[in-house]
């Protein structure tokens, strides 16, 4: 059975799409993650692209240990010393370089012959090579070049040292039996192929990444790119999750299978999601909130009589939690260490209790608490110790006041504290969260502007937690998402907003941990 590699560009082609930027202890919490998650390769960011992108492909680099860290680089030498210099002190490092290759992407973009085109990847991939032995080279666009010429390419990068070729559908344009004749093609007319892996790349404009990815696997393909949730650049890129059940599920189709821990799937998708604000759509394959729900009475008696007249996968194979254990306000530290170990979270004693904090205040407000309510928590986790840096805010309570009539307006009292002094304002609104935002806003004497805001119910009942996302715009022009949790959906909103202050501070080096 062939082993596919996979390699996950969430931190940076993922990153790259609106809406999703992370800070940098968000993108290490991530690469941690994926690390679990198993992955092969993590793409870890662009590092010429600026000095933050630098530093966080580097500390990446210093935080995961059993996969493959790259960083992408154009075929320039200024790009290539970037990317070296941030993954030199990986235990696996890879610079990954690329060139377009299409007439269109070098008559306009490039303003290159294809001869120039030649020479440059024969002399850059040379020159990556020269300081790191794992080499990757990407074709831009490959899947629109001609596909004689593109072979060219690939044999002079082979030549120069690649070790891993990558076939882009970079505007994600083709068809899987496109791809599928190209891999063909490549494979027999690439000098050297025999000795490297073929990756793709696939994007998902017209909704066909993953069947690209998988025409490519039968083709012949080792090494696929994708990223968790199928984030990415436009419509998104192959989606990890769905590349690799499909594989798993279908593993006597494709005869090949991924060295992915499935039971990590779903975690990684909720931590993603968490992170960025980005909701999963219910209907969303494999970790949607309907992938393994049934409303229908028909569906629901066969499921009942065998799971396989409806479920093709184990929801406990994703890694999905099964909400059995019910723990409650006389819960202690240890049976929610051991509830959150057996739903696979292995936390510090600091980390567990923060959790443990929270998790009190919340069994005060609700009868019973489900795995799906300790996921949130742990999942925001880092949104409370936040609060404990210096220079952070801390919401300490707040008081609204609203009436049925129009013509009476809703006010809003908010206590935060920050260094240890209490700070209050009471501000008027057209609504509780437009009014507690302006007195936050008032109290710090920062003008924020609030560019979107969402309310999720994380888990069901009357009880259910809200999840609010919130996404700010400092006065810089930098947009950041504030995540909160709470019972009462007014709560979760401030958190939220502080939350999103709080990373706008840290971002501005105004918040350190305390001593």
């Amino acid at each position: 059975m062939k082993r596919i590699k996979i390699f996950d560009t969430t931190l940076r082609d993922g990153e790259q799409s609106p809406g999703c930027s992370m800070n940098l202890p968000e993108k290490i919490e991530m690469a941690k993650q994926l690390e679990r998650l198993g992955v092969d390769i993590i793409e870890a960011g662009f590092a010429i692209a600026s000095p933050m992108d630098h530093k966080s492909v580097k500390a990446i680099a210093g935080a995961v240990s059993k996969c493959t860290v790259a960083s992408l680089a154009r075929c320039t030498k200024g790009d290539i010393d970037a990317a070296w210099d941030a993954v030199k002190e990986a235990k696996h490092p890879r610079i990954h370089v690329f060139l377009a290759t299409s007439d269109i992407h070098m008559e306009y973009k490039l303003k290159m012959t294809r001869e120039q085109v030649l020479q440059r990847i024969t002399d850059m991939v040379g020159y990556a090579k020269s300081l790191c032995d794992d080499i990757e080279f990407s074709a831009e666009d490959a899947s629109r070049s001609e596909p004689a010429f593109l072979a060219q390419c690939f044999s002079n990068a082979v030549a120069a040292g690649a070790k891993t070729l990558n076939v882009p559908d970079t505007v994600g344009y083709s068809t899987p039996q496109e791809m599928g004749a190209l891999i063909t093609y490549l494979r027999e007319h690439v000098e050297g192929i025999e000795n490297v892996d073929i990756s793709t790349h696939c994007h998902n404009d017209l909704g066909m990444a993953v069947a690209n990815s998988l025409a490519c696997v039968q083709a012949g393909a080792t090494q696929l790119e994708c990223t968790v949730n199928g984030i990415g650049e436009r419509a998104g890129n192959a989606s990890l999750e769905e590349i690799v059940m499909n594989l798993r599920t279908r593993r006597t189709f494709y005869n090949a299978d991924t060295g992915i821990n499935t039971k990590q799937i779903y975690r990684s998708s909720k931590l993603l999601s968490s992170i960025t604000g980005v909701a999963i759509a219910p209907s969303k394959a494999i970790v949607g909130a309907n992938a393994f729900a049934h409303e229908s009475g028909i569906h629901q008696h066969g499921v009942l009589a065998n799971p396989l007249t409806y479920e093709i996968m184990n929801s406990a194979e994703v890694g999905i939690p099964q909400n059995t254990m019910v723990l409650g306000k006389h819960s202690g530290k240890h049976a929610l260490r051991e509830k959150l170990e057996s739903m696979g979270y292995e936390l510090t004693d600091e980390e567990l209790e923060v959790v443990f904090q929270r998790f009190k205040s919340m069994a005060d407000k609700k009868k019973n608490i489900t795995g799906s309510d300790l996921e949130s928590l742990v999942l925001h986790r880092r949104n409370t110790s936040m609060s404990t840096q210096s220079g952070a805010c801390r919401l300490i309570g707040h008081l609204i006041n609203t009436s049925t009539s129009s013509s009476l307006p809703t006010t809003s009292y908010v206590k935060l504290e920050r260094d240890g002094l209490f700070l209050e304002d009471v501000a008027v609104g057209s609504g509780p969260v437009d009014a507690s935002f302006t007195a936050i806003n008032r109290m710090l004497g920062i003008n924020i502007r609030l560019e979107s805001f969402s309310l999720n119910a994380v888990t069901d009942d009357k009880d259910a937690i809200g999840e609010a996302i919130v996404k700010v715009k400092a006065p810089n022009g930098e947009t950041y998402t504030g995540t909160g949790l709470s019972t009462d959906i007014i709560e979760s909103s401030i958190r939220a907003y502080v939350n999103g202050i709080n990373k706008m501070l840290e971002d501005a080096g105004q918040t350190e941990p305390k001593e």
